[in-house]
This record gives structure tokens, sequence and C-alpha cells, in this order.
């Protein structure tokens, strides 16, 4: 199996862990000493342990669907619907990885929001999204 395969199904075991509430598979695929930003509130957390904590104690009922992951070499990009309460969120996850290990994890969240009619002619719905 080459690297991008690898790292591809690493991707994929890591966000099914995170849809079972699995904390230790899910944080497997970081490094000791990863980062994980979150842009939007301005929150940097530096390692494993830090990054496990802060996701092991969401007070939320989460789930997780990937939309698509894709990447290559060490720049990984996971596209998700996280739904907290039964409430949907658009996540986009770009990951960095260092020796099959991501090192730097930079997340960013929307959420949904109804399209301006002045835009209706012009656009076409995303198949299998609702909205």
């Amino acid at each position: 199996m080459d690297r991008d395969a690898k790292i591809r199904a690493r991707l994929e075991q890591h966000w099914e862990a995170s849809e079972r509430g699995d904390i230790d598979a899910e944080n497997a695929i970081y490094a000791a000493d990863a980062i994980l930003d979150y842009p939007q509130s301005g929150e940097r957390f530096r390692g494993r342990s830090k990054i496990q904590a802060q996701r092991g104690g969401h007070p939320a009922e989460r789930h997780f669907t990937i939309i698509r992951i894709r990447g290559g070499g060490d720049l990984w990009v996971s596209e998700c619907v996280i739904t907290y309460d039964g409430v949907p969120t658009y996540s986009v996850s770009i990951m960095e990885f260092t020796d099959d290990l991501v090192t730097h994890e930079t997340q960013y969240f929307a959420d949904p929001f109804q399209a301006p009619a002045s835009r209706a002619a012009l656009a076409e719905p995303i198949p299998g999204q609702n909205g």
C-alpha cells in the first residue's frame, strides 16, 4: 500500500472513530506534539493529550458525516458535516502530516444558511444535500 493510500485509510479510521465516540482511536492519528487550531475562536490546542481532552469533554451529542477527503503527500483536507445535538455544522479540516501522523490541523466551522432568492435563477441544488 502506498503512503497516500495509507494516510487516506487512517483518515477514514479517524472519522469513523469520531462517529463511534472512540476517543482513543479518534486521537491515534495525532503526533504527541500535534497542534490543533480553531481560527474562528482563536484557540490553539498543543499536544495530543489536550486535543483529546477538549474533544472528549464535548457536552453535545455529535455525529460525523464525511462529504469527501482529498489530498496527497503531507497535506490532506476533509470536508464533513458535524451534527451537534441534531444541528448540522459544516466543517473543513486541513491536516498536515509528518511520518504518517498529524502534526498540525486547522479546522473551520460554518453553519448552514438559506440561499438568497436573488441567486435562485443561477444556482442548482447540491445533490444529496438538504437546504
